[in-house]
């Protein structure tokens, strides 16, 4: 979610539609959610960076402003933690994904106009969002299927309040309501908003230490009950809205 110094980026709703329509033809085509973001990103990290430093913990991380990629790229410190923990349910979703946090960050800088790396608290809080994406799936409960996906960035939208992850879980949805797959596909990314509203805050949380922790009490004192409605769509189903595109 790139910003200016300023912390407000004009907002540019086609471009954002434009990228929407080749993320939507191509869901690996990541550096597209990184150009809807840049396009709506508006004040949104400004206003996060701020509310972090409103919370005791947040504002721990605000003042320290450690970069969450290089922690999460150092896998013999992930192969440490424990076999029952966050960080351990993390290393196996990248390990059998073949992703990596430094891969994440270079495809956010694909985007032309981006700020991304700027020496700033906003553009640190932006980098922050894009880093912890992986690990709100482990958190969530989402795997990374295309409704998957669509959950954590619909889960992502009340958390960040950013209009980029409201206008790609929308298209998500109604690509899904079109495929008529028999599934509750669009009801799930709708939960995944509700629980986003219902769950802790997450940008400001310390990573470090969340990382070490079980992950189902990490789950329990964030307020993350499960996925109940994505859950009940059949592996096969939750990329429907590609195959029948």
């Amino acid at each position: 979610m790139p910003v200016s110094r300023a912390g407000q980026r004009r907002i540019q709703p086609v471009r954002a539609i434009r990228a929407l329509r080749r993320l939507l033809a191509d869901k690996e085509d990541t550096a597209q959610v990184f150009e809807i973001m840049n396009a709506l990103a508006g004040d949104s990290a400004r206003r996060g960076y701020l509310k972090m430093l409103r919370t005791p913990e947040g504002g721990d991380q605000a003042f320290r402003m450690a970069e969450l990629a290089d922690r999460l790229q150092d896998k013999t410190w992930l192969r440490a933690l424990p076999a029952d923990s966050v960080g351990a349910a993390y290393l196996a979703l990248i390990e059998e994904r073949d992703f990596s946090a430094y891969g994440l960050a270079e495809e956010s800088r694909k985007v032309a106009d981006t700020e991304i790396d700027a020496a700033h608290p906003y553009a640190w809080y932006a980098r922050r969002l894009r880093d912890v994406h992986d690990i709100w799936h482990v958190l969530t409960g989402y795997q990374t299927d295309a409704l998957g996906e669509a959950c954590v960035v619909a889960f992502s939208y009340p958390q960040t309040r950013s209009t980029g992850f409201g206008l790609i879980a929308a298209g998500v949805a109604l690509e899904f309501m079109r495929a008529r797959t028999g599934h509750p596909c669009a009801r799930a990314i709708l939960q995944a908003w509700q629980r986003g509203r219902r769950a802790a805050w997450l940008p400001g949380l310390d990573y470090e230490a969340l990382l070490a922790e079980p992950l189902d009490e990490a789950r329990v004192r964030l307020g993350l009950s499960g996925p109940t409605l994505y859950d009940r769509v059949p592996v096969e189903a939750r990329n429907a809205y590609r195959d029948a595109a």
